[in-house]
């Protein structure tokens, strides 16, 4: 018989997350009988007692906001890739009793862009200055050779990314909000603020427009990703990150490799189609 293994997805609020369904699809199509895959409603102050009451069965854990943070300081080791964000989005407990923690978000990005044939930019601009754009600009220290624009709304957040670009190698320029129609003159634009707010953009997507990622997915298509697919550009989604991401954590917590992204993203698009 083979040992109970479990997973799970911690963040607060939860109830929204897709994780349970990208992560249960891949354990149908690996065989994978014996794994099971939660979500938990845990907050900063109850992410302690939450990690200690895991016993032998517990394989890994995905963290969603506000915990990326907050779990470093209970993990044994973090990854090179979540350190230069500060930031961790897997955790994988080891054979031993380690925890190790890692950030896919990063590589998933990459990932994400090169299916749709983006492995290089000699330019990008970046929309909004929250914990996804850090992770924006440490994966474009990986694919782009030339400046970022990042477009915020605040001094304060101004200094915060040319801080991150500082610190993740990228040449980061500051552009005011007021001036974000700018952007999408970029080869690659990555929209990373919440819903709603590049809604005002859509009139203004050139007439030959390049690539746009925009991190949301629901509600999907956001206004802007729309009007830039009728202008003809490519656009990455939202649940490309998240499906990209999981199958690193899929590949990482089980040691299956590669793990179904098809079968994935068919399961994540079918849960959305439903809600």
């Amino acid at each position: 018989m083979s040992t109970i293994r479990r997973a799970a997805v911690l963040g607060s609020p939860i109830a929204h997350s897709l994780s349970p369904v990208l992560h249960r699809a891949a354990y149908t199509e690996l065989g994978l009988a014996h794994w099971s895959y939660d979500r938990f409603d845990v907050d900063e102050a109850g992410l302690p007692g939450f990690i200690e009451g895991l016993d032998a069965s517990w394989a890994g854990l995905s963290l969603t906001m506000p915990l990326k943070r907050a779990i470093i300081p209970l993990l044994d080791s973090v990854s090179g890739t979540a350190s230069s964000v500060e930031a961790v989005n897997t955790v994988v407990f080891t054979e031993d009793g380690r925890r190790v923690g890692d950030n896919t978000d990063i590589p998933g990005m990459i990932a994400a862009l090169r299916e749709r044939g983006v492995e290089k930019t000699d330019s990008a601009a970046v929309l909004g200055a929250g914990a996804t754009a850090s992770s924006a600009l440490a994966a474009l220290s990986e694919i782009c050779t030339g400046p970022v624009t990042a477009y915020v709304r605040s001094r304060e957040r101004g200094d915060e990314m040319r801080g991150w670009g500082e610190r993740l190698g990228v040449d980061v320029r500051i552009a005011d909000w007021a001036d974000a129609e700018q952007a999408l003159r970029a080869p690659l634009v990555i929209a990373t603020t919440p819903a709603g707010t590049t809604d005002a953009l859509t009139g203004a997507v050139p007439t030959a427009p390049g690539t746009l990622f925009d991190v949301l997915y629901e509600p999907w298509p956001t206004g802007l990703a729309s009007a830039w697919s009728a202008r003809g550009g490519a656009v990455v989604g939202g649940l490309d990150l998240l499906v990209h991401q999981a199958v690193l954590q899929v590949e990482q917590m089980t040691g299956c490799s590669p793990a179904p992204l098809a079968a994935m993203r068919q399961a994540g698009v079918a849960a959305l189609a439903a809600r």
